[in-house]
């Protein structure tokens, strides 16, 4: 019996459409790359696809429109394509929704990255006023993850602050929070001991610890106190030159909003290419081991929820947690992969070069089929060219056509990127960042790695050679 899920049928006319429009982008970004391969001395800005193609293309694209038949291209490196007509050559990445840059920018700024008084905006938005309440002027208004600088805490309920533009101005102090290890926790809290702060509408100021004593004056509610002394009943203070007392009911401890995060991570990435001969094999030899030995699977996706949720609390990785990390992906063995997969009980993280996706490739229905039976579908660039032989601008279209073709069918959001060849350098992971990627997966040997080496993971590649215990040493790190 079949282990596949057989998504709900729906209308043919709007199935085909769909994948006649998706198989035309994918074809025309294929010719795009087509000839723009890695080049031999490794030079990242060297590739064959000239202007003067790119001139001649869009000629013949228009001749075959005119004419509603077809146009063959020789171009500058010898090869040759076939133009249908109607088929457009894209010039440009997709438009695509960016919305969480920002936050994901934030996910992978770890402690270390942060200045000493540098907060991030915790709530969806945080509104800057020129003085600290809630009527005077708005002076800009953040969003969730933006950086600012506290200059001081005014009081217990705001703090001033300078932005990114170096502008000045007052945020409510609860919806910023500090960014910090464990390891700097204790350090951080120690610097507000003895730090209290009226948390009542105001408090009387009195000559002697005694209700009845003469009135000094009044601390507003929020104001800070910083008490000389104190038991449980009364706080004796300084006040306007003078000592008083202020009942301690009336103060509370105050402490600045810490998001203590984790900063390194242990997690172990199982890397299968299988276009490489045998490497199927050893994944099914692996598995059964891998799972007598306790190990938690868990998928990539499932680890960028989880560096999400730490953005609000601090929650850890499962113990003895392994990825399980499947490139390479193609019509001819996708549907082998995730029977073996499924076969042993694993989940595993799935990037599939986007070239592959279409009519005579990997359909939607077989996408769908994936999720459904719980795997994280994830892009695997589109040519799988080492992103690190070509342009600039080649760079930037692969990573966003890839991403926008491959959420097109899956109907959701593709946040990890495998770069193909495990090629990957600055350059690379600045593009993957400003394409929406969270995650980004390379081929280093490691086990561990820091919160900002999220767009460039550390990875096992498997040999199909790989024993068992070969296998198991890579995990446990022995």
């Amino acid at each position: 019996m079949s282990r596949y899920y057989q998504p709900p049928r729906r209308s043919m006319a709007a199935v085909t459409s769909r994948s006649f429009i998706a198989f035309l982008l994918v074809a025309s970004f294929g010719i795009l790359f087509a000839g723009c391969g890695p080049s031999s001395q490794g030079n990242e800005e060297e590739f064959t696809f000239t202007a003067e193609d790119l001139a001649r293309f869009r000629d013949l694209a228009q001749q075959a429109d005119m004419k509603g038949s077809g146009a063959t291209l020789i171009v500058g490196s010898g090869a040759t394509m076939q133009l249908e007509a109607g088929q457009k050559l894209p010039t440009e990445p997709p438009v695509l929704d960016l919305s969480l840059v920002k936050t994901y920018d934030a996910v992978r700024s770890g402690p270390g990255l942060t200045g000493k008084d540098t907060y991030q905006v915790t709530n969806e938005f945080l509104n800057v006023r020129s003085a600290p309440n809630v009527t005077s002027s708005q002076v800009d208004r953040l969003v969730r993850g933006d950086s600012v600088t506290v200059l001081e805490f005014t009081d217990a309920a705001w703090a001033k602050v300078r932005m990114v533009d170096n502008r000045e101005g007052y945020v409510s102090q609860r919806y910023v929070a500090k960014i910090v290890s464990e390891d700097q926790l204790k350090k951080e809290k120690e610097a507000f001991a003895g730090q209290y702060y009226v948390n009542f509408g105001f408090v009387n100021v009195r000559k002697g610890a005694d209700t009845d004593s003469e009135k000094l004056g009044e601390l507003p509610g929020q104001s800070f106190v910083k008490p000389v002394s104190h038991d449980d009943n009364w706080a004796r203070i300084s006040f306007e030159g003078k000592e008083g007392y202020v009942a301690m009911q009336y103060l509370s401890p105050f402490l600045p909003t810490f998001l203590v995060r984790q900063n390194a991570f242990t997690l172990p990435i199982l890397h299968y290419r299988m276009a490489q001969q045998g490497a199927l094999a050893a994944l099914q030899r692996h598995l059964p081991q891998l799972k007598a030995e306790g190990v938690s699977f868990m998928t990539l996706s499932a680890f960028a929820d989880l560096l999400l949720k730490q953005q609000e609390k601090d929650i850890r990785l499962p113990p003895k947690a392994v990825v399980i990390a499947v490139s390479d992906i193609t019509a001819q063995n996708v549907r082998e992969v995730s029977d073996s997969l499924t076969a042993a009980g694993v989940r595993a993280t799935l990037f599939i070069p986007t070239k592959e996706l279409g009519l005579s490739g990997i359909t939607e229905k077989t996408v769908l089929t994936l999720l459904a039976n719980g795997f994280d579908l994830q892009s695997g660039g589109h040519t799988g060219d080492d992103l690190r032989s070509l342009t600039n601008a080649q760079v930037e279209l692969e990573l966003k056509q890839s991403r926008k073709l491959l959420e097109e069918y899956t109907h959701g959001q593709v946040r990890i990127v495998g770069y193909p060849e495990g090629g990957v350098n600055d350059r690379v992971t600045q593009y993957a960042g400003q394409a929406g990627y969270l995650l980004g997966l390379g081929v280093a040997p490691d086990r561990t790695f820091q919160r900002e080496q999220l767009l460039r993971l550390p990875s096992f590649l498997v040999s199909p050679t790989a024993t068992d215990q070969e296998v198991l040493t890579m995990v446990k790190g022995q």
